[in-house]
């Protein structure tokens, strides 16, 4: 860890920049140092990895919380992992004050009424995972690891030290409730409360284990596999069913919740299922026409340009977008050109163009000629 350069200075950012901010330095970086543009380049491959790790962390608010407090050590998985340390069960939301409650008074916030030793549901978990954008559009498997409540292999989940059990409670006699009288102006009255001693058990451990501590559940590191559908969006969730907490007495596990995080693409832009890209041709190529290899998710393409073609003006690509979620249908391709105007001419080029200006009779735009696309064009 100590080799890794900070992750703000990867992405040429300070540590108070917005998401905004954010994914456009990651967009630059990352078109800088892709290996398309790169071929062979060691060097290049390695920063453009550096820039997605780094993506990968400060676009999780969670992440980013850790990472700005612990540094490296706060998103490292295997750093303090079972010792409460900042791995990735600390940060990833995924233990719930209630259940930890649960684990020593068996039932939580007023849980006085309801049976401590019924069955309960384990809590859900969260954690979070990156994938690229061609990753979310074909679709991908992943390995998350998290941290989640489990049953103490130790005591098996009784809580009790080996060779030892629980014994009755010698205030409720085992029942977990104990009867209390109040004196009032209508008469003494008769209550029903959880017994202090057990605190609703029925049970006490006189010799705990030292594992857990007496709870019979421990946080255990866990790794799952993930299928992750085409066509998942960014901050979209997965739900995997009982891969969270363990639960109770006996209860069915909660749920794993885990949110996909989708890098951008320093050259792709998504807008729903369909995809944009913006190809840049010279001024003779827009007036004469030209083949262009326009670079799609299943790789080039050739697409002839017609002559005429206006800077702004749009061609679709059919079915060359993103596969539709849980569908087999996909979205387009949208390709804008840009018409690229030269800031310098040689004087043989200023020659030639005025020659130009005077056999096409160039006057100048004539406002109103054409309104709509002077004003009524799509800007996206």
């Amino acid at each position: 860890m100590a080799d890794k350069r900070d992750y703000y200075e990867v992405l040429g950012v300070n540590k108070n920049a917005t998401e905004d901010e954010i994914k456009k330095a990651y967009r630059q970086t990352a078109k800088k140092y892709h290996p398309d543009l790169h071929p062979g380049d060691k060097a290049a491959e390695e920063k453009f990895k550096e820039a997605n790790e780094a993506y990968e962390v400060l676009s999780d608010p969670d992440k980013k919380a850790r990472y700005d407090q612990f540094g490296h050590a706060g998103v490292d998985p295997n750093y303090g992992a079972g010792q409460g340390g900042y791995g990735a069960g600390f940060g990833g939301m995924d233990f719930d004050l209630g259940d930890i409650f649960s684990s020593f008074f068996g039932g939580g916030f007023g849980g006085g009424r309801s049976n401590p030793n019924a069955p309960q549901r384990g809590s859900d978990t969260q954690t979070s995972v990156t994938i690229s954008f061609e990753e979310a559009a074909k679709g991908c498997k992943r390995t998350v690891q998290t941290m989640k409540i489990d049953v103490c292999d130790e005591c098996h989940g009784n809580g009790c030290a080996a060779g030892s059990s629980p014994k009755t409670c010698p205030d409720c006699h085992g029942k977990g409730q104990v009867t209390a009288q109040q004196r009032t102006p209508f008469g003494v009255i008769q209550t029903q409360k959880p017994c202090s001693r057990c605190n609703g058990r029925g049970t006490i451990i006189d010799n705990p284990c030292k594992k857990c501590g007496g709870t019979g559940r421990v946080r255990k590191p866990s790794t799952i596999e993930i299928n992750i559908p085409a066509g998942i969006d960014d901050r979209q969730v997965i739900n995997a069913r009982g891969q969270g907490n363990k639960g109770i007495n006996g209860g069915p596990a909660g749920d794993l919740r885990v949110v996909v995080n989708v890098r951008p693409h320093p050259i792709f832009e998504r807008e729903g299922y369909n995809v944009w890209v913006e190809m840049h041709i010279t001024y003779p190529e827009a007036v004469l026409g030209c083949e262009l290899e326009v670079p799609t998710l299943d790789g080039k393409v050739k697409y002839n340009v017609p002559a005429g073609t206006q800077s702004g003006d749009v061609f679709r690509l059919r079915n060359k977008g993103i596969q539709t979620l849980n569908n087999r249908g996909r979205g387009d391709e949208l390709v804008r050109v840009i018409v690229d105007i030269p800031k310098k001419v040689t004087e043989k080029q200023k020659e030639l163009i005025t020659q130009l200006s005077k056999e096409l009779g160039t006057t100048g735009t004539k406002l109103g000629e054409d309104k709509k696309n002077i004003f009524g064009k799509k800007k996206k």
